[in-house]
């Protein structure tokens, strides 16, 4: 994709794969930790990412300082999900278990409750779908879903994720067994 410069020191304009009409995905920097601190220990997030402890900000440090590994070598990418227009940063989209053999991987978004039902998920979602099926030349995304989670259940089916199957009593919260929704995305 071309990059535009004009003739001032600090403007620029890049037409790149990860960047969409409201939202850019860009890699994880040092100065995310804070942020990377509120999402991670927000416990209402924990079912979603199997979390069960929280995490100091020395061990997210850590993190950041590898987020530099590729795919190819740490098996999952974490994105950033940026306001493009004033670099606010909304949440973070991931790709995991990548399975580079069988050109696959799991895919799931997360979105700060502040700015939820604004059409940042759908966006991010789509331009990373994009991205994996282009650029990674990967042939299949799947997301895992709790059944209880209707809001995550629409924004996927709304970008042609098929269900394929139930897990019966898959995830224990809050002393009760959930059901999770296997949906996945086929390369056409």
């Amino acid at each position: 994709m071309p990059v535009e410069f004009s003739n001032k020191k600090t403007n620029f304009r890049k037409n790149m794969t990860l960047n969409g009409k409201k939202i850019t995905l860009r890699a994880l920097e040092p100065e995310d930790l804070d942020f990377l601190y509120q999402i991670e220990n927000n416990e209402s997030f924990w079912e979603i990412s199997h979390t069960q402890t929280p995490f100091s900000k020395f061990i997210l440090r850590q993190y950041l300082e590898n987020a530099h590994l590729d795919i190819y070598e740490a098996k999952q990418l974490r994105l950033l999900i940026e306001e493009t227009a004033t670099r606010r940063q909304l949440g973070m989209i991931d790709l995991f278990d990548y399975n580079p053999m069988h050109k696959r991987a799991g895919i799931g978004v997360l979105i700060h409750p502040e700015f939820q039902k604004q059409g940042f998920a759908s966006e991010a979602l789509s331009i990373l779908i994009q991205y994996a099926f282009s650029t990674l030349n990967m042939h299949q995304l799947y997301a895992n879903i709790t059944t209880d989670n209707s809001k995550s259940i629409s924004l996927f089916k709304k970008h042609n994720f098929n269900k394929v199957g139930i897990k019966k009593d898959w995830i224990l919260s809050e002393g009760k067994f959930k059901d999770e929704v296997l949906f996945q995305l086929i390369k056409d």
